[in-house]
């Protein structure tokens, strides 16, 4: 690919040296020709230059021994101060790639060429023949006169405003990893720094994630990691392949990168009764940067898939108002594809601007999560992506952040004129190092829908924690608010210690009475970290334990939930429910793998024409309909004691694009009190393997 683009810009420039009075007045001027006449320039240009790297070109060692020859093809370009670039070069060996370049950086400033007694830049190819040539001095035929028109000198104007623009293009320095653009959020890859921001004494936080990559460039050089992760290749596919993004770009005031988006997959699903599970998703990532303080990027996915069959019914579990079947958890609307699979395309876009050092804005289409452990009580990223403008302000020992969601009701009985509803949800997340060991974070979140067309109430953007008193302004009735605590403490370098308490709804005197009221809606989540465990390097532990009431997250109004598009915005199994999660993660070089065990018992409602009660599992349901007042306890209902293994193991293929070669092997053992039409019981082993561009979280323990 590499010599065919090369063929072409030869071609454009002329092959050798034929480039004439036709696009200049005059040659650019080596000193030893001023006292040439003009017509003999080009000729005494090419003798001088050649002659030049004749004398100076120190043929590498390597290429002697091994007996090459052959040439090498630069080319260059002298500018409009009269300085030399060799702009691309191409040998077999880089020795000689890196010797071109040599000799042209120490050749001398001389007279640049002139267009209208204006200087121009140009550009020009050699070959220079390995082993060396001594050059000979030849004379050429004058070049035939042009008269150029007032219309070609406005027309070489332009065009060399346009060349102006090539030329400031330079070698793509990896501006991304010190950008203000996020890290994709994965939890795999998270842990590949979790220990660096984490150790005693640094002044991180680590809680509101994704993180930007210039937060993280202070306390890990992934620039540096990706570098030492790159391949011995020369070739342009290896490059693309294994090391780079497939187009890279720098200029002087901007950079950008372009890399397809694959996840090709194949699987069996040992309870399915269809012969195979399968992805085949296809999309593009790009990525931006406009000066030092503003970047985008943009993610475009179209999908087809069909998975494991309990996956497939929490999907149509999910089905939203309309034609279309599911719902696929974490990505969005899927149709019908074919018989019995979906098609599921998705849209991810952000910008993100710093306009100080202590300020970064974003504004876009995406997902976001606060907490330190795997899952979160506060906000979480299992539901699809919706809009979002969000500030994070740091200083002193503080971050805060502040996130404005868009978020959308899209059940058939809240569904007015065939439009999905719109609600809003306004998050504050203050976090607090309070010494090098100890974090402490506060939240506090609101949720409230287009009530007598107020749309999005301007009462909401108050910036200041807490809004509490702004949903006794406009009514209780107006806004459903959720208050949340987190800590961290840092046992040593190696052990951390995490946790988060939600409260949606507190009765002290119901707490007093001990009756187990339905009114003490609150959760908590325990969790630790064992970075480099047992002196294994890039070996992470971690255990974490959470517990949620019954009717958390739901309020009286129904559409007031802490939920979009059918999923929870906090912890996947929404309420009722006590879990606990065992994960191992190690990496070495580019080989990868992570084990997770999920032990959990869960409260489901029946749905029957004999209990239709709501047991507070379902955080969609309008919790006046409960069972009972007091007696609440976790797992009321329809008890479901559930245990899953999930190993995943591969190969980083490009670091740089994180796509990754893999093999993931589900266990899956999900057994409820009653079997019952909206809860099944399942016994399953899901098998699948593929090729994966790992830009977000696939949860598949629901």
């Amino acid at each position: 690919m590499k010599r065919i683009v090369l063929f072409a810009i030869l071609l454009t420039t002329s092959l050798g040296y034929t480039q004439t009075l036709l696009t200049y007045e005059k040659s650019p001027v080596f000193e030893e020709c001023d006292s040439v006449a003009v017509e003999q320039l080009k000729s005494c240009f090419n003798f001088t230059l050649n002659t030049f790297i004749y004398e100076n070109f120190k043929v590498p060692q390597i290429v002697s021994d091994e007996s090459y020859v052959g040439d090498v093809k630069v080319l260059f370009e002298v500018n409009k101060d009269g300085e030399f670039k060799a702009i691309y070069t191409d040998a077999i060996y880089d020795e000689l790639k890196e010797e071109s370049k040599r000799v042209f950086d120490s050749l001398p400033k001389i007279q640049p060429a002139t267009y209208n007694g204006n200087p121009t830049f140009v550009q020009y190819s050699i070959s220079i023949s390995i082993p060396l040539v001594e050059p000979v001095e030849n004379t050429v035929l004058p070049t035939d006169e042009v008269n150029l028109t007032a219309k070609d000198s406005l027309n070489a104007t332009l065009s060399s405003e346009f060349d102006d623009v090539n030329k400031a293009i330079q070698d793509y320095e990896k501006l991304e990893y010190n950008s203000e653009l996020n890290i994709p959020f994965t939890h795999s890859y998270y842990a590949r720094f979790d220990d660096e921001m984490n150790a005693i004494g640094t002044n991180s936080h680590t809680a509101a994630k994704p993180f930007l990559y210039s937060d993280v460039a202070r306390y890990y050089d992934i620039k540096a990691e990706k570098e030492s992760l790159s391949k011995d290749t020369d070739s342009w596919l290896g490059r693309k392949v294994f090391n780079e993004h497939l187009v890279e770009i720098q200029g002087k005031d901007y950079w950008f990168t372009v890399d397809p988006i694959l996840d090709l997959q194949v699987g069996k699903d040992s309870e399915a009764d269809f012969n195979s599970t399968w992805n085949n998703t296809r999309g593009v990532n790009i990525q931006a940067g406009l000066g030092k303080r503003f970047n985008l990027t943009a993610s475009v996915y179209e999908s087809q898939g069909r998975f494991a069959d309990y996956f497939n019914q929490y999907g149509e579990s999910l089905k939203a108002f309309g034609p279309d079947p599911a719902i696929i958890s974490g990505r969005g609307i899927a149709k019908r594809f074919k018989e019995n699979s979906y098609d599921y395309p998705v849209a991810e876009a952000y910008m993100s601007y710093t306009p100080a050092d202590f300020l970064n804005i974003q504004f876009g289409h995406g997902k976001n999560f606060i907490g330190d452990g795997y899952r979160s009580l506060l906000q979480s990223d299992v539901a699809s992506p919706y809009p979002f403008l969000k500030l994070n302000a740091t200083f002193w020992k503080i971050k805060y952040t502040s996130t404005w969601m868009w978020l959308k009701d899209v059940r058939d009985e809240v569904v007015v004129d065939k439009a999905f509803l719109t609600k809003y949800m306004a998050n504050h997340y203050l976090s607090w190092n309070v010494s090098k060991k100890l974090n402490i974070g506060l939240f506090e979140s609101v949720m409230w829908a287009d009530a007598n067309g107020r749309g999005f109430d301007v009462n909401y953007l108050n910036p200041i924690i807490f809004f509490r008193a702004i949903e006794f302004q406009t009514g209780q009735g107006a806004g459903n608010a959720i208050l949340g605590l987190s800590s961290k403490y840092k046992w040593n370098n190696k052990v951390n210690i995490y946790g988060q308490f939600i409260l949606d709804e507190f009765s002290l005197s119901d707490v007093k009475g001990g009756e187990k009221s339905w009114k003490n809606k609150f959760g908590f989540q325990l969790g630790v970290k064992y970075f480099n465990a047992f002196e294994v390097d890039n070996l992470l532990l971690q255990a974490e334990f959470n517990r949620v009431r019954p009717y958390t997250y739901s309020h009286n109004t129904q559409i007031l939930n802490y939920g979009h598009f059918n999923q929870p915005m906090a912890h996947l199994w929404g309420a009722n429910f006590r879990e606990l999660v065992v994960i191992g993660r190690y990496n070495y070089k580019r080989w990868f793998g992570d084990a997770k065990f999920i032990i959990g018992q869960r409260g489901f409602d029946y749905n029957t024409d004999e209990d239709s009660f709501s047991y507070g599992g379902d955080i969609y349901r309008n919790y006046n309909d409960r069972n009972a007042d007091t007696g609440v306890t976790i797992g009321q209902g329809n008890k479901t004691n559930s245990f899953m293994t999930e190993i995943q193991a591969g190969y980083l293929l490009n670091p740089e694009t994180n796509l990754k070669l893999f093999t993931n092997i589900i266990y899956r053992d999900f057994n409820p009190d009653a079997v019952t039409a909206s809860t099944m019981d399942s016994n399953t082993v899901w098998f699948s393997i593929g090729v994966r561009t790992d830009l977000f979280n696939w949860y598949n323990d629901i």
